[in-house]
């Protein structure tokens, strides 16, 4: 142990500048949950209301898409299988899974108020829609505090 980290234990303890990696991967976890329950909630509205609106029907499709995959990605062990590689791969699909989550929940917002691609949303599933809002918002929580919390773990202690 250095004279530095006597002096300073919090500035150079890895849970001063990043916290606890149980809660971080709780984090992605569960972000990577709420991101495959954004997918799953386009998916069946797709199937019961949206697949024949133009567009609106292809981008729910697409939305379920992404959502899976990059959730499916945010769970498996990429670091332990592509070590460093693996560790910027998680980077980008959290902030993918984020700024999907963001964009869905804003086209939905802009759909319900003046048309969007030509639609404007009748409200015919109000649980769909809270549902849909409120994984939006999971998402982009957890998935935020996991990249802030990777941020922070990378950043020299000298910086804080």
């Amino acid at each position: 142990m250095s004279a530095t980290t006597k002096e300073h234990p919090r500035v150079s303890s890895p849970r001063a500048r990043g916290g606890r990696p149980a809660v971080w991967l709780a984090a992605r976890v569960l972000g990577a949950l709420s991101l495959l329950a954004v997918g799953a909630v386009h998916l069946q509205q797709y199937l019961e209301l949206y697949s024949d609106i133009p567009t609106i029907g292809t981008l729910f499709v697409l939305n379920f898409a992404g959502a899976t995959v990059t959730g499916l990605g945010l769970l498996a062990p990429l670091e332990r299988l592509l070590g460093r590689l693996g560790g910027a791969l998680v980077t980008l699909l959290a902030l993918a899974g984020v700024a999907q989550a963001a964009t869905a929940f804003v086209f939905l917002y802009i759909s319900e108020r003046t048309p969007l691609f030509g639609f404007m949303e009748p409200g015919y599933d109000p649980e769909a829609i809270l549902t849909s809002r409120i994984t939006e918002a999971a998402t982009a929580i957890l998935l935020g505090a996991f990249l802030v919390a990777r941020l922070l773990r990378r950043a020299p202690a000298a910086r804080w």
